[in-house]
């Protein structure tokens, strides 16, 4: 009985099991007939085209520029300081932060009372000195007479010694004579040198006289100038900032009590890469004086100042790159600047010849292009990037007469048929034929191009409701359909 029970369910599992087979094999022979009969419905696959945005470029002449940022400083800048201590008893009205003054002008006085009676005492005693010095030239000139009056009387004693001696000679003088007229050549002699000595010293006494006379003009013209240190003027024109003084304060000397700025001698420093530099260089390795525009970005009003590239930086600083340049700024146009402006300097470079100018976007970094060939098909091209200029790029080597493809996209490649869109030289997308070919959308389809426009953010407000307009219309533009789906992605 048992033997029976199990071959039972060992034949009933059996039948399961090549029906659960039946089944299965009928299920792949179904799809694979469904799958041939859609094939058969579908026919052949098109093949897809791509609407692509093309332009003929002409090579020429383009003027490269170079972008960096800067600080606005001026070549002259003074700390005003006090030279001498005291109470400020009077100051100007333009000495505050921002104040206009001119090469002159007074700011501000210091109390002038102790510097004039040092003053008054320096003249005293240049006075006196003075007088001691005339006293001093008098003695001296004095003394200059006596010495010419003893040398007189020694000519006169040697003259009388010597007709005595002739006497005695003679046999009508005795030698007491001449002896007493040799004692008085000899008293004369030493009289001439007692004169002598009283000159030297009186001459010695006019030049300690005149020296002294010197150290009081000094020490008058140190009074005079710490006099005139009272008051503080300004060397040149220019602002004033950091003014801290107010009258009736007290200052010491060398004290900082505000700061002048020359705005007319404003320049502008900023950084460029190493390679940009070697394109600013001319014959020897010298620096050329290129024009700069820099521009202030003021809201609604942004300032624009020209100058001239004026000189590089004496050395890098530790953990920099490139070189640091200064560029003079046109005085006529540089007022409204100040030290400290953050500014966007766009530097000049030399031409290039025989070059153009495609948008960033139509060549990848290894200046791959896509050109329109026969039949509307893309080619692969090859251009030499120079410059990359903003959204542009500056290339050499473009097939001169072949249009060129404005937008790379993943999608599209060599050997791509497309259908072309032609830009005018400035870059306003061409209006389409007439002829072209309209469609009837399904009401699925057209509410997807639809829903696509609406939702672009992007999209201009009057394109928008051009294409709107175009997508309601019963019949709309192949190209427009194929446009807006090639951006949609299907």
């Amino acid at each position: 009985m048992r033997f029976l029970t199990r071959s039972l369910a060992g034949i009933l599992l059996l039948c399961l099991t090549l029906g659960l087979l039946a089944l299965a094999g009928n299920t792949l022979y179904s799809s694979m007939a469904d799958r041939g009969g859609d094939e058969r419905r579908r026919g052949p696959a098109q093949e897809r085209v791509f609407t692509v945005n093309v332009a003929r470029i002409t090579p020429g002449t383009a003027t490269p520029r170079i972008t960096a940022f800067g600080d606005v400083a001026s070549r002259r800048t003074l700390d005003i300081r006090a030279a001498v201590s005291g109470r400020i008893v009077d100051i100007a009205e333009a000495f505050r932060d921002g104040g206009r003054v001119s090469q002159g002008d007074v700011l501000l006085r210091i109390d002038p009372s102790d510097a004039r009676a040092t003053l008054d005492l320096a003249r005293a005693e240049l006075a006196e000195a003075e007088a001691s010095a005339r006293e001093a030239a008098t003695r001296a000139t004095l003394a200059r007479e006596d010495l010419a009056a003893a040398e007189q009387t020694e000519r006169l004693r040697q003259a009388a010694l010597a007709r005595q001696r002739d006497l005695q000679d003679r046999g009508a003088g005795t030698g007491a004579a001449v002896e007493t007229a040799e004692i008085a050549v000899a008293n004369a002699a030493q009289s001439v040198v007692g004169r002598r000595q009283a000159l030297a010293q009186a001459e010695s006494q006019r030049d300690l006289a005149a020296i002294a006379v010197e150290r009081r003009q000094i020490a008058v013209r140190e009074a005079q100038r710490a006099l005139d240190e009272t008051v503080i003027t300004a060397p040149f024109d220019g602002l004033l900032t950091a003014a801290s003084a107010i009258e009736g304060g007290i200052v010491n000397t060398n004290e900082r009590i505000g700061g002048l700025i020359d705005t007319s001698a404003l320049e502008v420093s900023f950084r460029v890469s190493n390679a940009q530099y070697a394109r600013l260089l001319g014959p020897g390795g010298a620096l050329r004086p290129v024009p700069v525009e820099a521009t202030l970005p003021l809201d609604d009003f942004p300032i624009t100042v020209s100058g001239t590239v004026d000189r590089a930086g004496a050395q890098v600083g530790e953990g920099q790159t490139g070189r640091l340049l200064y560029a003079r700024l046109d005085t006529r146009t540089a007022g409204a600047l100040r030290p400290g402006d953050f500014l966007t300097v766009v530097i000049t470079e030399p031409r290039l010849e025989n070059v153009a100018i495609i948008p960033s976007t139509a060549a990848n970094n290894a200046g791959e292009v896509l050109l329109l060939g026969e039949d509307d098909r893309l080619e692969a091209g090859q251009v030499t990037i120079l410059r990359r200029q903003g959204n542009d790029l500056i290339v050499r080597g473009l097939p001169e007469g072949r249009e060129l493809v404005l937008e790379r996209a993943p999608q599209i490649g060599p050997g791509v048929k497309v259908r072309p869109i032609r830009r005018g030289a400035s870059g306003e997308t061409a209006p389409l034929s007439e002829t072209s070919e309209n469609l009837a959308l399904a009401p699925d389809r057209r509410a997807r191009l639809i829903a696509y426009v609406e939702g672009n953010a992007r999209m201009p407000a009057d394109v928008k409701q051009r294409l709107l307009a175009q997508l309601n219309a019963e019949q709309v533009p192949s190209a427009v359909v194929e446009r807006l789906e090639s951006r949609m992605g299907g």
